[in-house]
Order: C-alpha cells, then sequence, then structure tokens
C-alpha cells in the first residue's frame, strides 16, 4: 500500500551524487569509516557468499539492503538523510535509497517496491549505455591498442591461410594475437580478442591467489571467470573464487587487491573492522589500492 510519502526520483540529479568514476566494484560494503554512518543494520554478509546477490541483478558496492523487484535482485545503498521524503538515485554504482530518520524500514521497502519497474528500468539502461560505450572504446581491428595489465596492447589480426600480416616489427610481449576468418567481422574479432584475454586473465588470477593464499592462511578450492557488470569479485566458504575477466585491463596492483579481498572472505564472510584487518595483513595499502579500483575508467568494465 502507498505510504502518505512523496517518493522523488533522483536520477542522476538531485541529492548527493553517486561518483560516476567506475562501472563496478567487487562486492563490498562500506570500509570501516563508512560503516558508522546511520545507515541500519542489516543482515548482508551472512550465510554460503558475502553480500551475495539475487542473480540475475544488480549490485551497489556498498550494498547493505536488497530486494527482489520485477523478479530482479537489486542489492542497493540504503542512507539516512536530512530530507522530507524518500528519494532514489540511479548513477554509476547502482541504486541509491535515502530516507529521513522518522521513515521506518518497512515503508522504505514498500516505497522501493512500488518503484521496482522505474528502478530497473532505469539500472538496465544504465547498463546498456555503459556496454555501448566500451564497445565504441575499442575499434576492434588491427592495430587497435586494447587496454592490458594497465598498459596497453596492439591488437595484432591474422586470417588464416592468408600469412602473417605487415607490422610484425612490434615486440610480441605488446600484442594481442588473434587469428580469425578471411573476411571475419568487427564482432568476430571482437571475441577472438576477449578469448585471449580470457586465457591470459586466467592465468594471472591463478598465479595471484596461489601467491596470496598461503599469507593468508586460507585454501581456495576453485577459480571461475565472471562477465558480471556489477562487481570485481565473490568468494564462497566452499572455497569457489570468482573474479572478473576484465580485472586484466588493469594494473597489477589492483588486481591484486581484488585477489587479496576475495580471499579475506574465506577467514571472514563479512565486511567487519576484522574483515579489513584481515586484507591489511598483506596488504598494508590496501585502501588506497582500492580507491584506485574505484577511480578505473568506467569503458574498461562495461558488459
Amino acid at each position: 500500500m502507498r505510504t502518505p510519502l512523496q517518493l522523488v526520483l533522483d536520477f542522476l540529479t538531485g541529492g548527493d551524487p553517486v561518483t560516476p568514476s567506475k562501472l563496478a566494484v567487487l562486492s563490498s560494503e562500506p570500509s570501516p569509516s563508512q560503516a558508522k554512518s546511520h545507515a541500519p543494520s542489516v543482515d548482508v554478509g551472512q550465510g554460503k557468499q558475502a553480500l551475495q546477490p539475487l542473480v540475475p541483478g544488480f549490485t551497489h558496492p556498498a550494498a547493505n539492503r536488497h530486494a527482489q523487484l520485477q523478479g530482479v535482485g537489486v542489492s542497493f545503498r540504503f542512507e539516512r538523510a536530512r530530507r522530507k521524503s524518500i528519494g532514489f538515485m540511479v548513477g554509476a554504482d547502482g541504486l541509491v535509497v535515502r530516507a529521513p530518520n522518522w521513515v521506518t524500514l518497512r515503508e522504505v521497502d514498500a516505497a522501493v517496491q512500488e518503484k521496482g519497474a522505474w528502478i530497473v528500468a532505469k539500472l538496465q539502461q544504465l547498463k546498456d549505455r555503459q556496454t555501448e560505450q566500451f564497445q565504441k572504446a575499442i575499434e576492434w581491428r588491427h592495430g587497435a591498442e586494447v587496454p592490458f595489465l594497465g598498459r596497453t596492447v596492439r591488437l595484432c589480426v591474422l586470417e588464416r591461410g592468408v600469412g602473417r600480416v605487415h607490422g610484425q616489427d612490434v615486440p610480441t610481449d605488446q600484442i594481442l594475437p588473434v587469428t580469425v576468418p578471411p573476411g571475419a567481422s568487427v564482432s568476430q574479432v571482437r571475441d577472438a580478442a576477449q578469448v585471449w584475454l580470457k586465457q591470459q586473465a586466467k592465468a594471472l588470477f591463478e598465479e595471484r591467489l596461489h601467491h596470496f593464499a598461503p599469507r593468508l592462511g586460507v585454501r581456495w578450492q576453485k577459480l571461475s571467470l565472471s562477465s558480471a557488470s556489477t562487481r570485481w569479485g565473490s568468494a564462497r566458504q566452499d572455497g569457489h573464487i570468482r573474479l572478473n575477466w576484465r580485472l586484466i585491463h588493469l594494473p597489477t596492483s589492483q588486481i591484486d587487491y581484488v585477489v587479496v579481498h576475495e580471499l579475506a572472505h574465506l577467514r571472514e564472510m563479512n565486511h567487519s573492522p576484522r574483515f579489513w584487518e584481515t586484507v591489511g595483513e598483506v596488504m598494508p595499502d590496501y585502501a588506497q589500492r582500492r580507491q584506485a579500483l574505484r577511480q578505473a575508467p568506467v569503458d574498461l568494465k562495461a558488459d
């Protein structure tokens, strides 16, 4: 039932803006300093997986409440604020809901359900725009520059049966080699390049997991590559680690932060102060790396 509140729809305008500097980060709650805000305490880190959203769905990196909207799981950030009504804002991070102190959580949840169709539509529109932006950012043709480990490599397209293309004076560690059928389309070149990137990602992620797991005193059992558009990684209590393959675009320092973050969940399936202490045991500068990850270019992480 509709509450006697005026529901204010803040789509990229109004209220405090959500920083549009990234598309997605690993599933995480507020940092220790953010955890002291007036947001209500809800169950976000219990069960088999830390902050596991309903699938498929959208997850705000600092989510502390969840809802099932139009058959889609939406994990959003809820905050108390000095305002006269419940406000909704969809930004690059996802959904943020703000409400005055006198509004009950039941009323907040009812308002979210009432605006469910609008919320899901706006989140999907944002995802689609980011997808288009990413596809335009890289021209999938011979000679194109592709972000790789914080630098760029040159796309080297070979056609089967045609032989090597010209321009082979580029060092092998600075090229992204793909082989495609003669007359291949741009999408075929892109798909072939992404296969190569995923292979590089899996090999590197496994190496970094083997490096950090003993230092944290944990054991991971399985690695899966993710194509999620809303987060960098996740961890399950059974040792199953999922890492977004698009991390391969970023510097190894940021990749290592995500790896350590997820491995730390094998000791602490939450984002409590103890969790951040665990991360800090092997990565004292994690806060700086986390901030750098937040500021990574949007077009590197869109679906």
